[in-house]
């Protein structure tokens, strides 16, 4: 008697064939990427503002560095739950405080363009946070020698930040950046949540669409064949990150 496999055929790279020719494929890889560059600009900038806005002892800095790391605490799930119901069309709070100003009512969740601008918003508002936070450790720990040294050769305020202060952070933002690459790319429960990849497929990352091909449409091995190429994308551009940041070498150099 032979086993449960002896009536399998060995596939090859025809899964591999098939994601080349298969549209869902590249439109989950086109919205994974637009997503992706969209959050991680924004967060960066909202990040470091933020940082160097509360990088000096200021009076409540502490209690704004607290309310500041509070979407970072709340799970991805709940935080779907909760930004599900802020935008809902009928009964939630955003469209009620849009229309004490004048503004209609949204479909936020059922227009593709919003829905997708949702999900944007929503990833910003629960991941700057950690960009915040070590972008902060990094500008205490700059050298206040340095520092010194600049303000009394006349540095103003831009000149401190974006050529001194910034510079000196080049391998931080990078591994930050790597590490919310990589967030970003299995990013699926918040969206999961909200809109489970619609309306259409406007915000079907390509996270979400392996789920889906696996536990929807139970294409076990095809969804397998996705999850390796998206770990050799991560991989790629990992690698690419490191290439350009090397702490070590630059703190041997300093």
């Amino acid at each position: 008697m032979g086993s449960r496999w002896s009536d399998r055929d060995y596939v090859g790279v025809e899964n591999y064939e098939r994601m080349v020719e298969d549209d869902h494929v590249r439109s989950s890889v086109g919205v994974t990427l637009r997503f992706a560059a969209i959050v991680l600009v924004a967060e960066l900038v909202i990040g470091m503002g933020l940082a160097l806005l509360l990088e000096k002892p200021i009076k409540g800095a502490t209690v704004f560095r607290t309310i500041f790391i509070l979407p970072l605490m709340v799970s991805p799930v709940a935080v779907g739950l909760i930004w599900r119901y802020l935008l809902d069309g009928r009964i939630g709070l955003v469209n009620h405080y849009l229309g004490l100003i004048g503004i209609p009512p949204q479909t936020w969740l059922g227009h593709p363009d919003l829905a997708f601008f949702s999900i944007v918003i929503t990833d910003i508002w629960q991941w700057t946070p950690f960009i915040f936070i070590i972008l902060l450790a990094g500008l205490q720990a700059l050298p206040s020698e340095v520092m010194e040294a600049s303000r009394i050769d006349g540095a103003n305020w831009r000149q401190m930040t974006f050529l001194i202060k910034i510079p000196m952070l080049r391998s931080i933002l990078l591994v930050t950046v790597l590490l919310r690459l990589i967030d970003v790319f299995r990013a699926l429960e918040v969206i999961f949540v909200m809109t489970f990849g619609g309306p259409g497929r406007s915000t079907q990352v390509l996270s979400l669409h392996i789920y889906k091909t696996a536990f929807t449409s139970q294409a076990l091995g095809y969804a397998s064949t996705i999850a390796v190429v998206l770990m050799f994308i991560m991989l790629v551009l990992s690698l690419v990150l490191l290439a350009f940041s090397n702490p070590l070498k630059e703190r041997a150099d300093f």
